[in-house]
């Protein structure tokens, strides 16, 4: 019997990995799947199409909304978390306000956790207010504020861990306190990508990623996924998605599809760089402060790993703008979760114009350094952070 033969077999599972690196067989034995980079999709005969919209077949239509190459997307990672479906589309942005909007309207009530993407939080303070739709902010490690808050909510809205201050909920108890309540819960995993946690095992209903970050891993892609049962996945495709138009290209979704296939190696690296970095750092004299929960492990966490994004803090007497401008392997910017190590310094965001600021609001320190640990030598990092904030003393 052929190996191939034998895979196919009922009960044979192939693991993780091994999912990741093989997709579907395509035409002329290519390795990689083609790009359909297609606007239309035309039908042979007048039959063929009227079954297409009767919905009885899933020939491709239109870019915009059943692109092949998005479409393999889509099953690869809604396979890879645990979900029933997947929805990609052309920014994290975009799938965080397709998917919250796909939940609550008018006169209804969110609950999010502190400490949330900036974005989010922006679009949660600022434009859902245009519809009426109110927000609390609540502290999401605990149990006893979020019982209140969602009293009478419709959304609960999720980020473990959160952003600048990496603070973990406990996604079991959530989400069983959240039906308790008939609230529908939702939550961005893109700090621990679906290798180190699956929030739909926990009980939640859908699970955002913005895949810009480690789905992507080469800071080459921006785009974003939902994932969710079919019916609520269904719910954006019919009401949401259409006519806000956020589709993800043909080529983006490829380069997912890339990056997917190195993502478990990406992550384990990742993990192992960080948490020793997060160590020493803890120890070191200049340091006030380590945001990073695998120096502290929950119990009731979920996570089956850490990614390379935490934040420290600066003791006062070390110059912020000399250190980063010291560094040499790491560069500044905004985003995280590919293969070159950056830093983020929340000075910059708090001094960021704006009529909604997280970081102000939540009171982000200003000595807080937020870190994205690549895929370079740790020991070569750990000489370039210590260079520079010796530099930076005074």
């Amino acid at each position: 019997m052929q190996p191939d033969e034998a895979a196919k077999k009922p009960g044979h599972e192939f693991g993780e990995n091994t999912r990741l690196v093989h997709d579907a067989r395509h035409d002329r034995g290519a390795i990689s799947p083609p790009i359909y980079q297609s606007s239309l999709f035309s039908f042979t005969d007048y039959d063929s199409m009227i079954a297409r919209f009767r919905g009885d077949s899933d020939h491709a239509l239109y870019s915009r909304v059943d692109n092949p190459t998005v479409v393999e997307l889509q099953h690869k990672v809604a396979e890879l978390e645990g979900g029933e479906a997947c929805l990609a589309f052309g920014s994290g942005m975009a799938a965080i306000s397709n998917a919250i909007l796909s939940v609550v309207g008018p006169g209804e009530k969110v609950v999010c956790v502190n400490h949330v993407y900036p974005d989010t939080y922006r679009f949660l303070r600022g434009f859902c207010t245009r519809f009426h739709i109110e927000t609390q902010f609540v502290d999401g490690s605990s149990l006893d504020a979020l019982d209140v808050a969602m009293q009478g909510a419709r959304l609960l809205y999720l980020e473990s861990p959160s952003s600048w201050v990496m603070s973990e909920q406990n996604l079991h108890a959530v989400a069983s306190l959240a039906k308790k309540h008939g609230v529908v819960t939702m939550i961005d995993n893109s700090w621990a990508s679906p290798i180190f946690q699956k929030p739909l095992e926990a009980g939640i209903d859908l699970v955002i990623h913005s895949a810009s970050k480690y789905i992507s891993g080469h800071s080459d892609v921006v785009a974003g996924l939902v994932i969710a049962s079919r019916e609520r996945i269904a719910a954006i495709t019919r009401h949401i998605s259409p006519f806000l138009g956020g589709k993800l290209s043909a080529n983006e979704a490829w380069l997912l599809l890339r990056g997917l296939r190195t993502l478990p190696l990406r992550m384990r690296q990742h993990h192992t760089s960080a948490l020793a970095l997060a160590g020493l750092l803890q120890g070191y004299s200049h340091i006030t402060q380590v945001n990073h929960p695998g120096l502290h492990p929950s119990p009731d966490s979920s996570l089956r790993g850490y990614s390379g994004l935490f934040s420290f803090e600066l003791r006062e007497g070390i110059d912020i703008p000399t250190f980063c401008n010291a560094l040499q392997l790491f560069r500044m910017g905004v985003s995280w979760g590919g293969f070159e190590s950056l830093v983020m310094p929340a000075i910059s965001v708090l001094n960021q114009a704006g009529e909604f600021n997280s970081a102000i609001d939540f009171g982000v320190s200003p000595r807080l350094i937020r870190i994205s640990v690549g895929l370079e030598d740790t020991a070569d990092l750990w000489r370039d952070l210590q260079n520079a904030i010796e530099s930076a003393c005074f």
